[in-house]
């Protein structure tokens, strides 16, 4: 917690307990000071109730205030914890993602792409179409579809599936994440 919470909840805090201790001092002496003859009087029974009531108040609500601090503490801490866990995985899967990247760079490379064809079978291993492809490189679609045509030469691929293909084949989930092969309807284990 910043430290101007800190300062306007201890505030409050100690505002609550000197109001409640004003009613609980003032309704004392206020008792006091009837001097009552009778302590079985509506009057002297209203002003315990009162202080008694007081009392309780401030103890459940110091109690309350520190679970609820306790809490936020608590929670504060996960969300450290979560943070940490995710900036890890990002960390992890930038460099595995960065490693994709220039492997694929390489074989663009190894293949004697252009700039331009690398550009165009890039977004295509994206899944853009042609079409987006034009737009957003402010090339017509015929360019495009001649640029693709040139990637599959070179790499002697068949088309786009078989672009994806080569990259992706070997990308496999983990071991326990995939599930037994499939074979007539039924799962084989």
């Amino acid at each position: 917690m910043d430290e101007l919470t800190d300062e306007s909840e201890r505030g409050l805090r100690v505002l609550l307990v000197c109001v409640l201790l004003a009613t609980i001092v003032g309704g004392a002496i206020d008792l006091y000071l009837d001097a009552p003859e009778n302590w079985l009087s509506w009057h002297v029974g209203f002003e315990l109730v009162l202080i008694t009531l007081a009392i309780i108040t401030t103890v459940v609500m110091w109690r309350a205030w520190w679970r609820a601090r306790r809490s936020l503490g608590d929670a504060q801490r996960a969300l450290e914890e979560q943070r940490a866990e995710r900036d890890a995985w990002r960390a992890s899967a930038k460099r595995a993602l960065d490693g994709l990247a220039e492997a694929i760079d390489d074989q663009f490379a190894a293949w004697g792409l252009t700039p331009a064809e690398r550009e165009v079978a890039l977004l295509l291993l994206k899944g853009r179409s042609h079409k987006q492809i034009a737009y957003n490189s402010r090339r017509s679609e015929s360019t495009v579809r001649q640029h693709a045509a040139a990637v599959y030469q070179k790499s002697g691929l068949a088309g786009r599936a078989e672009l994806a293909a080569f990259f992706l084949e070997d990308l496999i989930l983990p071991e326990p994440a995939r599930e037994a092969p499939v074979r007539g309807g039924a799962i084989q284990s």
